[in-house]
């Protein structure tokens, strides 16, 4: 089974964390990365950008509206991401566990459904 496992925490606090600590929780993240693929469960993982760079985009009646962001007015914004096979849930929380960013945030586990038809999803 595939896990999104999304990373929340808050931008303006993880922004006030010392530049080297913030530089060992990416390569930690990167080094489960490594871990996760070499027991065949890593599928994708990225940090983001932060939400001052985003744009929403709804459509309305045929038309096109965009927003820069930020959009929500939450206390933790979505940081990142890790798409993981896991053989349930049990797994996925613990690997979610093992995520830098639970330690300063929030990592929010969810079960990717599989849709027939999609690339690589077989029909």
């Amino acid at each position: 089974m595939k896990y999104l496992l999304l990373v929340h925490h808050d931008e303006e606090a993880f922004g006030k964390i010392p530049e080297a600590t913030r530089q060992g929780m990416l390569a930690e993240s990167i080094q489960l990365c490594h871990q996760l693929d070499d027991k065949g469960q890593y599928v994708h993982a990225s940090p983001l950008h932060p939400t001052t760079t985003g744009v929403k985009v709804q459509v309305r009646e045929g038309k096109r509206f965009t927003t820069d962001g930020p959009f929500a007015e939450t206390h933790e914004q979505i940081a990142g991401y890790f798409l993981i096979t896991a053989k349930d849930l049990s797994e996925a929380i613990e690997i979610a566990g093992r995520i830098p960013g639970a330690r300063i945030g929030t990592v929010e586990v969810r079960q990717v459904r599989e849709v027939a038809g999609l690339p690589g999803e077989g029909s």
